[in-house]
């Protein structure tokens, strides 16, 4: 497992490398000038200029390309356009907000997801299948963002039982995760159902029942562990995805996170912020596949890492 996981950590460098030149390529194509965002609009062009100097921007391609990829290799990600702050210091303070969040959302839509699924499964083609198939269809059809200010208007203009915007209770987390894991939860219920149909159709599944085992006990017990792997994969994905993806709902709450720092760095060409954000969302990504495939492990004793 040791030697596994040393391959796998070893394997990131070349992915993060390449992340690294198509992002930094990627944001210097993008049109708008951050030097005359910088200064305003009213600024001259002498001003301009002076700014572009100051942050670097004067220089060939090539080398704030060398630059930028010396202060990774010191751990430095640059400092904000806008700002003039540390980007690790902007993404700190914007982290934890999206971490809690995502880890909110990702429970209730696993819980939910996972429950409809496997009910679906259980009573295939029967009434609580076709329910749970339709809402599931209905989560994943729904935009987030409609879905965002459908609650704001129902739970908070209308019944003014929860707030709209902000993080400091609770509460506030509330309708940002409802609408964060709904399309998760759609998900999660029609790959849940896939998988233990499959399943529940093995010759082990129907010997365990003709041994006059309840019906728990076999979903419970037989059914479920085999049938986690995929949807494991799976929850794995979507975690990565609402870590990393969450910028529409944190935009319509005005939640102050990742998302929403991203959407302002973009707005404002902040080069920096946005280099450093989606190296962090790529470098999620490849952490959470490694720890669903140790997950693997602990899901089926027969698997085996060498």
């Amino acid at each position: 497992m040791t030697s596994y996981l040393v391959r796998r950590l070893l394997g990131m460098i070349p992915t993060l490398l390449i992340v690294v030149v198509i992002v930094f390529l990627f944001v210097h194509m993008l049109p708008g000038d951050p030097a005359r965002l910088v200064a305003g609009q009213d600024a001259d062009q002498q001003t301009i200029n002076l700014i572009r100097q100051d942050l670097g921007l004067d220089l060939p391609l090539y080398e704030q390309f060398y630059r930028y990829c010396s202060d990774l290799a010191q751990g430095n990600l640059g400092k904000s356009l806008r700002t003039k702050r540390p980007v690790t210091l902007e993404i700190a303070e914007r982290f934890m907000p999206t971490l809690w969040l995502t880890i909110w959302s990702m429970l209730w839509s696993v819980i939910i997801g996972m429950g409809i699924g496997i009910c679906s499964a259980v009573w295939r083609n029967k009434w609580p299948d076709r329910l749970g198939m339709t809402l599931a269809v209905s989560g994943i059809s729904f935009p987030a963002f409609a879905l965002g200010m459908m609650l704001m208007q129902i739970f908070s203009v209308k019944l003014g039982w929860l707030p709209t915007v902000g993080a400091d209770s609770w509460k506030h987390f509330i309708l940002p995760s409802v609408t964060l894991g709904a399309a998760v939860a759609a998900v999660m219920a029609r790959f849940t159902r896939a998988s233990f149909v499959e399943v529940i159709q093995e010759d082990f599944v129907r010997t365990a029942r003709a041994k006059g085992l309840s019906e728990t006990i076999v979903v419970a017990k037989h059914t479920l562990r085999n049938a986690l792997i995929p949807v494991v994969t799976m929850m794995g994905l979507q975690f990565g995805f609402l870590l990393g993806g969450s910028i529409v709902v944190e935009t319509v709450f005005n939640w102050p996170g990742l998302g929403r720092l991203l959407v302002d760095a973009v707005n404002q060409r902040d080069y920096p912020v946005i280099q450093g954000l989606v190296l962090l969302f790529s470098f999620e990504f490849i952490l959470i596949n490694l720890l669903v495939d140790v997950l693997y492990g602990a899901i089926n004793p027969s698997i085996r890492y060498k």
